[in-house]
């Protein structure tokens, strides 16, 4: 990772049940994030490892702090957090890195 980006990660579980088309909806819902300014490197994952509980992970980059923080306040991220994330998804771990 070159000095200076940022990655945000986040693992997570949805409320809706597996295969759902609730839970398509969201997976799909959440693809459009990739298409906010700054956004770079975006990942939509499954998870396969049987050491947490989570189901998926979303993983970004950003050219700098100024670019994430700019992807955190825009309108299209809050509305997604507002109107999907905070009421389907039960459990979440959020890790956002910067190289050392």
């Amino acid at each position: 990772m070159v000095a200076n980006r940022v990655r945000h990660t986040v693992a997570f579980t949805l409320v809706h049940d597996e295969g759902s088309a609730q839970e398509r909806d969201f997976l799909q819902a959440a693809e459009s994030l990739a298409d906010i300014p700054g956004v770079e490197a975006f990942e939509l994952l499954a998870e396969v490892s049987p050491k947490n509980g989570y189901r998926f992970g979303i993983s970004m980059e950003f050219a700098d702090r100024t670019a994430y923080d700019r992807y955190n306040e825009h309108p299209d991220h809050i509305r997604f957090v507002q109107q999907r994330w905070l009421s389907e998804v039960s459990e979440f771990l959020e890790l956002d890195y910067a190289a050392r």
